[in-house]
């Protein structure tokens, strides 16, 4: 494993390059996975990553090294700490990042029985936690708008602690258009709504939207729901964090479905 320690190597910027910048990941469809959690939880998926990465400290820790010992024909790189702390881009890097391949969605399907739509969420730790939200209550099928935070940025996996591989996600999904694909009801989450969640039977097939954190739903997905929902809020707040939201209207879903 050569040790690097110039910010002039190739391997280095382009690391660098996919750990900043959007436009790089989607160009070269490879995404950072750092830490032990989110490669164990690829490797259980059945991924395999392109490379793993450590940093000089990282390598002389006993389970990393394990790792890179079993990572036979994907090249291990080592960095020097303070260049792996630029890819990195955590406030307590791991020692550990994994370069993957982004999976790619195949054809958005005909027939939709569960799925979340999610429409111009555009931070990144909102995203992540809607994602993992969406996992952990056994929805499989994410469509994203074109306005929604890059999936594979490093913040949004973070935030999605392994969801991602559990899931399908289809992004850049012009979602009014796509309600029609549903077998089911589309429903709606609004602060505005006349509706409380806990009224609402959410037994059957049915898809969940949620909005953009400052503006909500554009009117055209809001026309296409059949039912719209509030989460009562006794304490007055005007409303919650989109995430938040997204948790307990899944949840409440799970409940009900027994």
């Amino acid at each position: 494993m050569k040790l690097i320690r110039s910010r002039d190597n190739p391997r280095f910027k382009l690391l660098r390059q996919l750990a900043t910048s959007t436009r790089e990941r989607r160009k070269a469809g490879l995404a950072l996975l750092d830490g032990m959690h989110l490669i164990s939880a690829y490797g259980a998926s059945g991924g395999v990553p392109e490379q793993l990465i450590l940093s000089e400290s990282g390598a002389a820790n006993a389970e990393t090294a394990r790792l890179a010992a079993g990572a036979s024909g994907q090249g291990v790189m080592v960095l020097a700490d303070s260049l792996f702390n630029e890819v990195a881009q955590v406030a307590a890097p791991t020692g550990i990042i994994a370069l993957i391949r982004t999976p790619k969605a195949g054809p958005l399907p005909h027939r939709i029985e569960r799925c979340v739509m999610l429409e111009n969420i555009q931070d990144a730790g909102n995203l992540g936690s809607i994602l993992r939200s969406t996992a952990a209550a056994g929805i499989s099928t994410v469509l994203l708008s074109q306005g929604c935070a890059f999936a594979w940025s490093p913040k949004v996996l973070r935030a999605g602690m392994g969801a991602h591989f559990s899931l399908e996600l289809f992004d850049s999904v012009d979602l009014p258009a796509a309600v029609g694909r549903l077998s089911g009801r589309l429903i709606c989450a609004s602060s505005h709504a006349g509706k409380s969640l806990y009224q609402a039977d959410l037994r059957g097939p049915l898809a969940w939207a949620f909005g953009n954190e400052g503006s909500g739903l554009s009117t055209a997905l809001s026309a296409a729901a059949a039912e719209q929902v509030r989460i009562p809020m006794p304490g007055g707040t005007e409303s919650l964090n989109v995430a938040a939201a997204a948790a307990i209207c899944l949840f409440e879903q799970v409940r009900q479905r027994g």
